[in-house]
Formats: structure tokens, sequence, C-alpha cells
């Protein structure tokens, strides 16, 4: 009787693992998403902007507030914050990768 209950215990926190590990993962998968997301529509108003003359007036949207500025003045902050989000994406990529085969050397043993 006390080793069944033991058994069970153990599959208990088993089980308790393996729902960690897969909600860790789900969570960074949904992180990546995210930020390919925003990855994806910096480079879409970046290459719309970038035939446009530098002086040219254009609305950025900042912590809530819309931000009259030019092209020339917005441009290089984009610029800054794409290459910033994807040393982020390279970053949670590499961390999904270790945690998946953490997950995998852990259901191994």
């Amino acid at each position: 009787m006390a080793q069944s209950q033991v058994t069970v215990k153990k599959q208990q926190e088993l089980q308790q693992q393996y729902t960690n590990y897969k909600n860790s993962l789900q969570q960074l998968a949904q992180k990546i998403g995210d930020i390919e997301q925003d990855t994806e529509e910096h480079k879409l108003v970046l290459e719309t902007l970038a035939p446009l003359p530098p002086d040219r007036k254009c609305f950025r949207m900042i912590n809530g507030v819309l931000v009259e500025k030019t092209v020339k003045d917005v441009t290089p902050a984009l610029q800054t914050n794409s290459e910033g989000l994807k040393k982020v994406l390279e970053e949670l990529v590499r961390q999904y990768k270790r945690q998946q085969d953490d997950m995998e050397k852990w259901k191994v043993n």
C-alpha cells in the first residue's frame, strides 16, 4: 500500500515537471511570435519611409502619445529598435532550443 502511494506521488511529480516544461516552452514560443511580429512591423515601416524625402512630416506613437516628427528623425530610432528586436529574438530562440533540449534530456531520464 505504501509502495503504491509513493508511485502515485512520483507520477504526479513527473507530470508536474512535464507540465512546467511544456508551459515554459509555450510562453517562449508566444514571446518569439510577438517579437517576430514587431520586427516585421518595423521592417514594413522602414521600407515605407525609405523612398520619402527626409524633411517629410510623419507621426510616431511614443508611450501612447502621437508625436509629430520628420522622416530623418524617426528612421534612425526605428532602425535601432529593429536591431534590438532582432537581438532579443535571437536570444529567445536560443532559450527555446535550450529549454527544448533540457526537456528531451529529462524525458530520456
